[in-house]
């Protein structure tokens, strides 16, 4: 099974003052990659609204390889870490590639939960949403999350 991957270019804002792309875009770019395989798996920004739910990241680790620099291609891709039973917790990674040369540029490990917003609290996702998650290829290091 491949990873849900979609190709990037660093933009102006993305650079820092070292003159390569700095980490809130790495960060950036792996939430809307979340967000785009959530969307082309059916759950759109409206139906999270409907069902009064949304994701919430409560870690994030990102570890540099590679510099990826101004206007410079980059594919992302996404992968399951790790996963509670139900989906409620998931650990996901997204791996930053520069297309030049396939370097592996930096990966960012997030740990997500689903949130219900009008009670503001964790909760597990709807059947649909859990089948989505867990279809996603898993890493080689893939580690089940205990429930709580």
């Amino acid at each position: 099974m491949t990873p849900f991957v979609q190709e990037f270019r660093v933009r102006w804002p993305d650079v820092d003052f070292n003159q390569h792309m700095r980490n809130a875009a790495y960060l950036g770019c792996a939430e809307d990659l979340r967000m785009r395989y959530l969307d082309a798996g059916g759950w759109s920004m409206e139906r999270f609204t409907e069902l009064r739910l949304g994701p919430v990241v409560l870690e994030d680790r990102l570890v540099y390889r590679k510099e990826l620099r101004l206007l410079e291609p980059f594919r992302v891709d996404l992968e399951l870490a790790g996963a509670s039973e139900g989906a409620e917790r998931m650990r996901v990674r997204n791996r930053f590639f520069r297309i030049s040369d396939e370097a592996l540029c930096a990966t960012v490990d997030s740990l997500v939960l689903w949130l219900d917003l009008a009670a503001r609290r964790p909760v597990a996702p709807p059947a649909a949403l859990r089948d989505l998650w867990l279809a996603l290829p898993r890493t080689g290091d893939f580690d089940p999350i205990p429930g709580e």
